[in-house]
């Protein structure tokens, strides 16, 4: 029988994997064995490590993978898990990982339809033919969809070659209603991006690679408070988990806050902004700075007109 002491080096080590993509479903799997042998007759202490890898598994797949084996992965292992935790905190952790993988995977309400005609709706995904139904469509390609189709239709129309009528009609009228049902988000994507305030580019690989990493312990835990969490995955924070640390003292799960920050590039609670690698950018902030610090000095200067009239 294997020693506790093995099997935490063995769940450290598939804990390692599930960060790699290639690795991940073997690695979850292999967690998910390790459960059923060894978790009923565990020590207190070796449950705990079997529920932190668990909740890991989780986490990262909340923060970093979206396809459907994956997810059903972590599914079969939530609900192993659900079963053979006492705690009742813990379990009920383990039932909203649960339900959000069933959600993830369109598992809720009705089950899904498994009839030879359904599986013929299968679609490519990471270079594999799924089963399941195509997921609907990020709301950017619909915008970009609708104005590619509007643009086409007017083309057609303006260039005078032979179009049908009936045809052009009918496709004007149902681009026109899926763009006026579309239209709150349109809107800012077919206004003048020079009258926008440009989007943040990512983090600077450099300066991610350089914020400090912390572990918590009973101390700073006590001093965040029990309800502490991550900002992002909204997961309770545990001593021993690691944190990474933004310029605005505020920390994070390092797994979370990578992809937070090549899509938001700030901190989610202050929204602190980190430095880019993007030249043009940069530039933009330091002139804009600049155009405040003399709209401010202007605004002063009326102030102080104003008193000296008075």
């Amino acid at each position: 029988m294997a020693s506790e002491e093995g099997l935490e080096q063995q769940l450290e080590e598939l804990q390692k994997q599930l960060g790699k993509k290639q690795k991940f479903e073997d690695a979850v799997s292999s967690i998910k064995s390790l459960l059923k042998d060894f978790y009923p007759s565990a020590s207190p202490s070796l449950r705990k490590s079997f529920y932190s890898v668990v909740c890991r598994v989780a986490r990262i797949l909340k923060t970093r993978y979206t396809a459907p084996g994956f997810w059903l992965a972590g599914l079969g292992l939530f609900e192993q898990a659900e079963c053979l935790v006492s705690d009742a905190s813990e379990k009920d952790h383990l039932r909203s990982c649960v339900a959000q993988a069933k959600e993830h995977l369109h598992l809720t309400g009705n089950p899904p339809d498994v009839s030879p005609s359904s599986s013929r709706g299968g679609y490519l995904f990471e270079g594999h033919l799924t089963v399941d139904p195509e997921p609907p469509q990020p709301q950017w390609l619909v915008q970009s969809n609708l104005l590619n189709s509007m643009a086409s239709l007017v083309g057609a129309e303006s260039s005078g070659g032979p179009v049908e009528p009936n045809n052009t009609a009918e496709n004007a009228a149902n681009i026109l209603e899926e763009l006026i049902s579309n239209l709150d988000t349109i809107i800012p994507e077919i206004m003048d991006n020079e009258s926008r305030v440009p989007r943040a580019p990512p983090a600077s690989k450099e300066v991610v690679a350089n914020l400090p990493v912390i572990t918590l312990t009973e101390e700073i835990l006590a001093r965040l408070g029990h309800d502490a969490e991550c900002a992002i995955c909204k997961e309770n924070l545990v001593v021993d988990d690691k944190m990474q640390e933004l310029p605005c003292k505020h920390t994070f799960h390092p797994p979370c806050l990578k992809p937070w920050l090549d899509e938001h590039n700030s901190c989610p609670i202050c929204r602190h902004e980190l430095r880019t690698d993007d030249h043009a950018y940069e530039s933009w902030k330091e002139l804009e700075k600049e155009a405040e610090e003399e709209r401010k000095g202007a605004a002063n200067a009326v102030r102080g007109g104003e008193y000296l009239y008075i």
